[in-house]
């Protein structure tokens, strides 16, 4: 019959093995290389040819349109194909690009009627946040974002689509500021 080791002997034996394994890889990573921080400074005097540095690169904001109107409003650019979210201080919230379909509506002010969670496009495609504000030759123009997040793709010329289709995160922030009731100024 062979003894039997009691268990402390055991969380000994274990332990000082876990200590020596740790002890092996501090000597170890001692011995590695070690990052260092750099010692000189860049030159400030450039050559007229310098290029500019890999830095991204600061994007001038977009302004609102001069001619949107004020106080709290959703603006949409035609040309631009833009969307402004306009606080009551005429401060631009939020601002992003957008997909329009073939219908657009003419320049002005409409108001947010109708709005709705979720449905599928004219396009066939599920859309989500769906801000309706206006009616053009008998078809809703509304802004909506895609479920899946996609950009819709190009309509054929005779189709009639009024979504104007924005991003997900960008179709969550116009549906929380786009209330019932809302303004919608339509600019070029």
């Amino acid at each position: 019959m062979s003894a039997r080791l009691p268990s402390w002997a055991w969380v000994t034996g274990l332990t000082a093995g876990a200590i020596a394994v740790v002890g092996f890889l501090a000597v170890e990573a001692e011995q590695g290389t070690k990052p260092t921080a750099a010692t000189s400074r860049p030159s400030v005097s450039a050559t007229p040819d310098a290029k500019p540095s890999a830095q991204p690169e600061k994007k001038k904001p977009v302004a609102v349109p001069a001619d949107s109107g004020n106080g709290r409003r959703i603006v949409y650019s035609l040309d631009q194909k833009r969307v402004w979210l306009v606080d009551a201080s005429d401060a631009a919230r939020r601002t992003f690009p957008v997909w329009p379909g073939t219908v657009s509506p003419d320049p002005g002010s409409y108001t947010i009627g109708k709005r709705t969670e979720a449905t599928t496009g004219s396009d066939g495609v599920e859309v989500e946040h769906i801000v309706y504000f206006a009616a053009k030759s008998g078809i809703s123009v509304a802004f909506s974002n895609a479920v899946d997040g996609a950009s819709p793709p190009p309509a054929a010329p005779d189709a009639k689509t009024g979504g104007i289709r924005v991003t997900k995160d960008d179709g969550r922030a116009l549906w929380a500021f786009g209330t019932a009731g809302t303004t919608v100024r339509v600019v070029e």
